[in-house]
């Protein structure tokens, strides 16, 4: 299934479709042999196509730079004006998908986005700050965005619908291979410095509450 992001990501990439007449591919790489539910959920919910990235990596943990550098090519030859992905994974919550992407493909990048919208040919993306504050980029296509929230819930579709693009609809399907270099390498490890131990404090509250005094005192807090 769609996960929470994902599922914004593709609600707002249909709707920036519907608006300007674009179509919307789902892409995915399939490291656990489930990934065709997801992809035909995108099918049902208004995507046009759904590519699947297969290979001898299945059961195996990506990376986010290992999978950005097998979407990166992919990406490449398929020249959209704009990807979308969801702001992060739910399994390491890494959330460096999007900027890894856009580094590799030297697109722009905005991440932590809550709106956007085409106007005269540029990309505006509304990113959430702190506080509740929120800042309105203009980015030029193709440009990459880690998507938050799309401007409204993801749309529903009834289980009979998947089931009925899962009888009409072809998922397409292209072979792709393990980055060759390991994502991480390990140079040096080593067990944490010890440190001073806490100290428990036990007896009455009074007495407690005299104890900690003493200790704020002793280091100069009082």
């Amino acid at each position: 299934m769609l996960n929470e992001y994902d599922d914004h990501a593709l609600e707002e990439a249909l709707l920036l479709a519907e608006a300007s007449g674009d179509e919307v591919i789902a892409v995915g790489i399939d490291t656990t042999g489930e990934l065709d539910q997801a992809l035909y959920t995108a099918l049902a919910k208004g995507a046009k196509r759904a590519i699947k990235l297969v290979g001898d990596f299945e059961e195996t943990w990506l990376s986010t730079r290992a999978t950005a550098e097998i979407l990166a090519p992919i990406l490449r030859d398929l020249a959209p004006r704009l990807v979308l992905t969801g702001v992060q994974a739910p399994d390491d919550l890494d959330g460096q998908l999007a900027p890894t992407l856009a580094a590799r493909l030297g697109w722009p990048h905005a991440s932590v986005v809550i709106g956007t919208e085409f106007s005269d040919g540029r990309l505006r993306a509304r990113k959430e700050l702190w506080g509740g504050m929120t800042l309105l980029l203009e980015l030029e296509p193709p440009a990459i965005l880690g998507i938050q929230a799309a401007r409204q819930a993801p749309r529903y579709v009834p289980v009979s619908r998947v089931r009925q693009v899962m009888r009409e609809a072809t998922i397409e399907e292209i072979e792709v291979e393990l980055p060759t270099q390991p994502s991480v390498a390990v140079e040096r490890l080593r067990l944490p410095e010890e440190a001073s131990q806490a100290e428990l404090l036990t007896g009455s509250a009074a007495e407690i509450a005299e104890r900690m005094i003493e200790l704020l005192r002793a280091r100069g807090l009082l």
